[in-house]
């Protein structure tokens, strides 16, 4: 499999130490007002990404929200989901995860098994990513729904150990992921020893909604962070995240001006 486009330009980025902006999109949470609106906001405040899905999926809005921003939006679109029922072709891409932070082989390996003729034929960008789930002080509904422990969030080391096999298995992303509803994010010790470890880009998101957590995400190594449910209940919290992106991007090429 070649490595797509998406990929190599996140690569690239990682390799320029330049970061980027997640925003996740769940169709069970966005009508098309709201929609609309995080889309007016993300011509003014830059969004590198939007990711859809969730963790259920209860409705049809999936389809109809893609449509939405791909009429309304040059951001590429990836798919973030929990189920092959999830597959979308009006997409850009696929986060293909695999849930290697527990033992569940229908989320290792089994949904991945019944998706692949569809993911083959479609015109869908893959991008093998390593989904870590990371226990941040509650039960969160990819938890419930995989069936899976998540890993302690005092334990780095575990961590690092999970995204190093990952990527020796030829993983291609590392996703670290609190879940929706976090308590608190993935920690910085946390984050920090998985960048240590690995050399593919890392992807944080969880528990995410101030720009002090984003900050200490992206100095402890994060390549890309994700902001869901607090740009769902405070949309000016994308103007907030979009500039501390870009300011950590300007200070780096400060940085290397200066070298």
């Amino acid at each position: 499999m070649r490595l797509t486009t998406l990929y190599e330009t996140l690569s690239k980025r990682r390799a320029h130490g330049q970061k980027s902006l997640a925003v996740l999109l769940d169709p069970d949470h966005l009508d098309e007002t709201s929609c609309r609106h995080l889309l007016e906001l993300s011509e003014q405040h830059t969004v590198d990404y939007f990711f859809v899905g969730g963790s259920l999926v209860m409705n049809s809005r999936q389809a109809a929200l893609i449509r939405l921003i791909k009429s309304h939006s040059s951001v590429p679109v990836l798919l973030f989901p929990s189920h092959s029922l999830h597959l979308d072709d009006q997409a850009d891409g696929i986060l293909l995860l695999s849930l290697i932070s527990g033992r569940n082989p229908e989320f290792l390996i089994g949904q991945h098994v019944i998706a692949a003729p569809l993911l083959r034929q479609s015109n869908l960008q893959i991008l093998p990513t390593g989904y870590m789930l990371v226990d941040t002080g509650r039960q969160t509904t990819a938890s419930y729904m995989s069936g899976t422990t998540p890993l302690p969030h005092d334990k780095p080391a575990i961590a690092a150990c999970t995204a190093m096999a990952g990527e020796q298995l030829g993983l291609r992303l590392m996703y670290l992921d609190g879940g929706s509803g976090a308590m608190y994010p993935v920690s910085a010790a946390m984050i920090r020893a998985v960048r240590q470890a690995v050399e593919v880009p890392i992807i944080v998101g969880g528990g995410i909604n101030t720009t002090e957590k984003a900050q200490a995400a992206l100095a402890a190594g994060a390549d890309v962070v994700v902001v869901g449910n607090q740009i769902e209940k405070d949309p000016g919290f994308l103007a907030d995240m979009s500039g501390i992106v870009r300011s950590f991007n300007s200070s780096r090429i400060t940085a290397d001006l200066s070298d």
